[in-house]
């Protein structure tokens, strides 16, 4: 009894694993995507790598300090030195002990590219051998300022692409969210369309076997023919190999949807047709407006622009000469104890200018200042391309949605007139007034009505979240998608 309630245990959770079932409606397949799919899942991580460098481009902007430790440095060699007694070079031994640290404060000079810094110094040497001693070596404190002279920023530069990049970045987001939503449409009334040929296919064998049977009746009474009786044998024959298919396609159907939404490969999935939608005509006008205000790939070009002009800039300047400058002025001392390293500074100053001209450089550096402008030139075309491209997926998607909408009534009412007309052409058939021809012609303008709503929902539906992709701005409820942005709000 014991091995019979494990068994049934174990065969309850096999059949509760290999049946599982869900009903889906598009919103919840939506909203599941949103959540569980891996290319949400993706987006979410596309997003954070942009936010952190954002977040290290801000924290550039701000004071550094480091401090930089050799706790310990011990030499022990032969090197050559000179012997002012003797005037050579001789090698001698060497050994010493050293350690020492400093501590920094950097902080980066936007206005002008430089960097400012102060820093503390403290060393310690301690030589063996003959000549034994100890010495301790300290800059209490060091101000100074470093930076190219060349004029080229690229700090300045910065500045203006960094937050552009994080705007980006941010509607990339919202951008990839929609195209999810897009994408699960896309999934969902693939099923629905497979789910309505497999009740359509279900339903056609039943009426098939039905009229065989009828026919082979009325056969009897010599009412029809051998050849009409034939043909309605080889539609219910028909009937089972397209069943046969439409199963296959149902589950292949149902097997995209539930790897894209990360269920169980066994989940069994029901879906629940959207209503029809009201009507909602979306100016043209104003969807290019909000495309130009929030699509990502308008800001991409922009930085792709200015991504050009800085290189522009930098190869104009640096084909010049090169040239920096670092000027401090501190403290400094050295004493055999520590005490005395920190007694009576003496001051110190430190001035260094440094230039390189290039005198024959066989034309390296205006070849790459050519090759950037030509560049700059050839980006500034290509986001013309663009932005034209993407205002005229903006119009034409636009002006499908609106459409749609018509077609949908169109469908619907095409869908009610065909199954009226099927069931009485049926009805006629059944008492000998139709003949095999007119209901044949009668469930195959049914069927096909019922194809084209679906369609007709699938395409209004994927038009809908395009445009939200494209604008990210949702027409329904009249609000902004990247507006008062939230992350929290968006990945959880």
């Amino acid at each position: 009894m014991k091995r019979i309630g494990i068994l049934g245990v174990l065969l309850a959770l096999f059949f509760a694993e290999t049946q599982a079932q869900v009903t889906l409606s598009l919103d919840k397949t939506i909203t599941l995507a949103a959540d569980s799919s891996l290319e949400a899942f993706r987006s979410k991580n596309m997003y954070l790598a942009g936010y952190w460098q954002y977040r290290t481009f801000q924290a550039g902007r701000l004071p550094s300090l480091t401090l930089n430790v050799t706790p310990a440095q011990y030499y022990r060699d032969i090197t050559r030195r000179y012997d002012s007694e003797n005037d050579i070079d001789i090698y001698r031994k060497q050994q010493s002990f050293y350690a020492g640290g400093d501590l920094t404060v950097m902080q980066n000079f936007d206005l002008l590219g430089g960097s400012f810094y102060i820093d503390s110094d403290l060393g310690y040497i301690r030589n063996f051998g003959d000549n034994t001693s100890t010495q301790f070596t300290s800059v209490p404190i060091r101000l100074g300022y470093s930076q190219k002279l060349i004029g080229y920023n690229p700090f300045r530069w910065e500045r203006k692409i960094e937050p552009l990049r994080y705007e980006k970045v941010k509607k990339e987001f919202l951008y990839n969210l929609e195209k999810v939503s897009e994408q699960a449409t896309s999934y969902f009334f693939t099923l629905a369309m497979a789910q309505v040929e497999y009740d359509l296919a279900k339903e056609k064998v039943s009426a098939s076997d039905t009229l065989y049977r009828t026919g082979q009746e009325r056969h009897k009474i010599a009412s029809i023919s051998k050849g009409d009786l034939l043909t309605l044998k080889l539609d219910a024959v028909n009937a089972r190999n397209a069943l046969q298919n439409a199963d296959i396609a149902l589950k292949r159907a149902m097997f995209g949807l539930a790897s894209y939404l990360n269920f169980d490969k066994n989940t069994e999935i029901r879906l629940e047709l959207p209503n029809r939608p009201r009507d909602m005509i979306i100016p043209v006008e104003e969807a290019l407006a909000y495309a130009k205000e929030n699509n990502p790939k308008f800001l991409d070009l922009q930085q792709q622009v200015l991504e050009a002009e800085q290189q522009v800039d930098k190869t104009k300047k640096e084909a010049l000469f090169n040239a920096s400058i670092n000027a401090s002025i501190g403290f400094n001392q050295v004493a055999t104890k520590l005490k005395d390293a920190y007694r009576d500074p003496l001051q110190q100053d430190i001035v260094s200018v440094s230039v390189s001209i290039p005198l024959i450089d066989w034309g390296v550096r205006k070849g790459k200042y050519n090759i950037a402008r030509n560049n700059l030139n050839v980006t500034q075309i290509s986001a013309r391309q663009e932005e034209l491209s993407v205002e005229e997926d903006v119009i034409m998607t636009v002006s499908d949605f609106n459409i749609q909408q018509a077609l949908i009534g169109s469908a619907e009412e095409a869908l009610d007139l065909a199954v009226m007309a099927y069931n009485e052409t049926r009805q006629r058939f059944m008492i000998g007034k139709a003949d095999i021809n007119s209901l044949t012609l009668s469930s195959n303008r049914q069927e096909e009505a019922q194809r084209q709503y679906i369609s007709a929902l699938k395409n209004y539906w994927l038009s809908y979240y395009k445009i939200r992709k494209l604008t990210l701005y949702d027409f329904d409820m009249g609000i902004s998608l990247s507006k008062d942005f939230d992350y929290k709000h968006h990945v959880k």
